[in-house]
């Protein structure tokens, strides 16, 4: 689902309402995670059958998948890249909803021909030009996964147990954050093409910087002196979680998977967005195995070292990362990469070794 839903929505949304679009998928997923919480919640009050029951449900929505999966179009990128051009400018027609498509049917045309010239696209993904997607779509994902969002979800519950909910805690705590989490991410699909997705990004940042500092610090004080933290305190504590999950629930959180699904070229998008996601699935593997050792040994302070990563990505955000906003994706080395002021010298590279190259070859044809 993360590696060929946003690459699908993507590749048939008009480049203006990409962003809002691919990021209902991610909305779509935080409703039911919140569902399957608030099923969890009450079927945790059945004694003996509440987890068959819980268990049971999860076949509703994959049946819902399954036979949505026999209905969906494909995109007219994948049709016309397999020859099937007919198809493909009748999907692009019923996707677009007019019938003047001419011009971005010779477009993805053009991007499929050069596409099917590559044989090897996980080793194009090595060359120079195609480093700097490469880099960017990977370090997103490093950085979304070490932007804290596990330390909260897991100090929530214990919040919620100080605060005196006792053995529901855990279950309530899932439901109040994958509320907030869902709630926000509406903010997300109305202003991520208008603000763009820097902006976003910037500012998430900086709402979970100021959470996890001020969480941690009065973690230090409370968790040091009495190893308890007082009711109101708690509350407080509860309040900043919930903003920490809405600046991650608008920023973080949907824009990793749509950034790296809408910044590579059509020949290297797959192997591009799949080594993106296997970049994050790995650091969720680190993270998971690291989690409980860290939290043991630091305690209050791993919210300090996870706060240091989220000014690193701001950081990373300003400097490196260039704005993808209405840029249609066909067009993005030109308009984006190409424009930045550090990863347009890879692509100067490889313009002026390509003009070299050809020029090599004329003279080598005008002597014969």
């Amino acid at each position: 689902m993360k590696q060929a839903v946003p690459l699908f929505i993507s590749e048939i949304s008009p480049a203006k309402y990409r962003g809002g679009l691919n990021i209902c998928f991610q909305l779509l997923i935080t409703i039911g995670i919140l569902i399957a919480n608030i099923v969890n919640y009450y079927t945790s009050e059945i004694k003996t059958y509440g987890w068959r029951y819980s268990l049971g449900g999860a076949a509703v929505p994959a049946i819902i998948l399954l036979v949505g999966s026999f209905i969906i179009v494909e995109t007219p990128a994948s049709l016309i890249e397999r020859g099937k051009k007919e198809k493909g400018l009748k999907a692009l027609k019923k996707i677009r909803g007019v019938d003047d498509v001419e011009k971005e049917f010779e477009e993805i045309i053009r991007a499929t021909e050069f596409a099917n010239q590559i044989k090897h696209p996980y080793r194009e993904l090595l060359k120079r030009p195609n480093r700097p997607p490469m880099i960017c779509g990977s370090l997103i994902h490093i950085l979304q996964q070490f932007t804290g969002i596990n330390v909260i979800m897991f100090y929530a519950p214990v919040l919620f147990q100080t605060m005196g909910f006792g053995s529901s805690a855990s279950l309530l705590s899932a439901v109040i954050t994958g509320t907030v989490n869902s709630l926000s991410t509406l903010i997300a699909i109305f202003t991520v093409d208008k603000s763009g997705r820097r902006k976003l990004l910037m500012l998430g940042a900086l709402i979970m910087v100021i959470a996890q500092c001020v969480i941690g610090g009065i973690l230090l004080k409370y968790l040091k002196s009495t190893n308890t933290v007082p009711n109101g305190i708690a509350i407080l504590v509860v309040v900043l979680i919930c903003a920490f999950v809405n600046g991650f629930a608008w920023s973080w959180g949907p824009l990793g998977w749509l950034i790296s699904s809408e910044i590579f070229p059509l020949e290297i998008r797959n192997a591009g967005y799949f080594f993106s996601v296997a970049t994050n699935m790995l650091c969720t593997f680190i993270i998971a195995q690291a989690f409980l050792s860290m939290l043991c040994s630091m305690r209050a302070h791993i919210f300090f070292f996870f706060a240091a990563f989220l000014v690193t990505a701001n950081v990373f955000v300003m400097t490196m990362l260039p704005e993808t906003k209405g840029i249609p994706i066909d067009e993005m080395a030109e308009r984006a990469w190409k424009q930045h002021w550090f990863w347009k010298t890879f692509y100067h590279a490889a313009d002026h070794h390509d003009t070299e190259k050809a020029k090599q070859q004329q003279e080598k044809g005008s002597d014969q």
